[in-house]
């Protein structure tokens, strides 16, 4: 593939701590179809300076698609801040971001939805339910991929 045919290819952030869940993420979107680029991030920290750009050795090209699959307990950042951070920011507000997370809690779903998420899934205990939330992931990517190259050669 050349550069050209990655300019509208969502990348995809994952920001787990967990190793094991990371490769278990990894693993379903590849068993999904979903071959998108992947960039993971062990803690909150880690994935807010990226995007925000204050890591001076790697930071996102804003003018590329970004899906962000954020865990809510993470080290140094939670996932609920990095969150705050995304949406109370003009030029970062319109990445998209699951939550991705153990807990399902009412208040927290309700406080993440509240702060903009886009979508959160609760990751169950049973490994199968998870690799089966994480398959259907996958296809809502490649749905969101599609729209973004079918609305971005229109001119507003």
């Amino acid at each position: 593939m050349s550069d050209s045919d990655y300019k509208n290819e969502v990348t995809i952030l994952i920001a787990e701590d967990d190793d094991g869940h990371a490769e278990l993420i990894n693993e379903h979107l590849v068993d999904a179809g979903v071959m998108n680029r992947q960039i993971r991030f062990k803690d909150g920290k880690e994935v807010w300076d990226f995007i925000s750009g204050e890591n001076q050795n790697e930071k996102m090209d804003k003018n590329k698609p970004f899906l962000l699959l954020l865990d809510i307990r993470m080290p140094r950042l939670d996932g609920i801040e990095v969150l705050k951070r995304i949406k109370s920011d003009q030029n970062l507000k319109k990445i998209p971001v699951i939550m991705l997370t153990t807990t399902d809690d009412p208040v927290e779903i309700e406080e993440c939805y509240r702060l903009g998420c886009n979508f959160y899934i609760t990751k169950p205990v049973d490994f199968i339910k998870f690799s089966e939330i994480l398959r259907r992931l996958g296809l809502f990517i490649m749905v969101i991929e599609v729209a973004g190259i079918n609305n971005g050669g229109e001119t507003q």
